[in-house]
């Protein structure tokens, strides 16, 4: 699950690059895609947070 995530969030990326350099940054596609990537990075965040919780919780 996380490398499928991490494959998406590197692809919107370099697409959101891309369309900012061809259409510009205030470009709806770039302004999408721009979105699209800050859903992916919470939901990767979300997921480690709760990795990284469930570890402190077995520790005590």
């Amino acid at each position: 699950m996380e490398n499928n995530l991490l494959k998406k969030l590197e692809q919107t990326r370099q697409l959101m690059i891309e369309s900012g350099i061809e259409n510009g940054l205030q470009n709806p596609k770039t302004i999408r895609l721009s979105k699209r990537l800050d859903q992916l990075m919470n939901q990767y965040d979300g997921e480690n947070y709760r990795k990284i919780n469930n570890v402190y919780k077995n520790i005590q």
